[in-house]
């Protein structure tokens, strides 16, 4: 019997470290497993946008990022082909966390859905932003890119 594709929480820490971007912004893994995925980053004065929000660049990594190592948790590496994101209100926080939940995991597509919170300093949560993906399961396993 074979080995399932997806990726376990120690594969999505390596991809993530992995990932330049992320590393730059911050972005942290804090849960994953069976088609869903937890991942955080902290409030940053300089990935703000000319009003003091988070910029809706970082609001779509979080979501996009969220979306794909959900479904990397079942299908294993996977790339985007379509995404789409609502900004629901001012995305203002100490913190943010993006939940990403597979809808459906098929051969070659897979849906996803992301929500993205802002944490205050009470840790309420305030839902920020939603998003959904489109992704191809690629087959590959992460690769690095050279100066990534």
């Amino acid at each position: 019997m074979s080995e399932p594709p997806g990726f376990d929480l120690q594969a999505l820490y390596a991809v993530n470290e992995s990932a330049a971007f992320n590393r730059l912004a911050g972005i942290e893994v804090v849960a994953a497993g069976g088609g869903g995925v937890t991942i955080r980053m902290n409030w940053r004065n300089d990935l703000t946008q000319y009003s003091g929000h988070l910029h809706a660049g970082l609001i779509a990594a979080l979501l996009d990022t969220a979306c794909g190592f959900a479904a990397a948790t079942l299908v294993g590496a996977v790339t985007a082909s379509h995404f789409s994101m609502n900004c629901l209100k001012p995305a203002i926080g100490r913190s943010f966390v993006a939940k990403g939940t597979t809808l459906r995991a098929g051969r070659r597509q897979v849906f996803a859905r992301a929500e993205l919170f802002a944490v205050d300093e009470k840790d309420d949560l305030a839902l920020v932003a939603t998003g959904e993906t489109v992704l191809v399961p690629t087959g590959a396993p992460p690769r690095r890119i050279a100066g990534s």
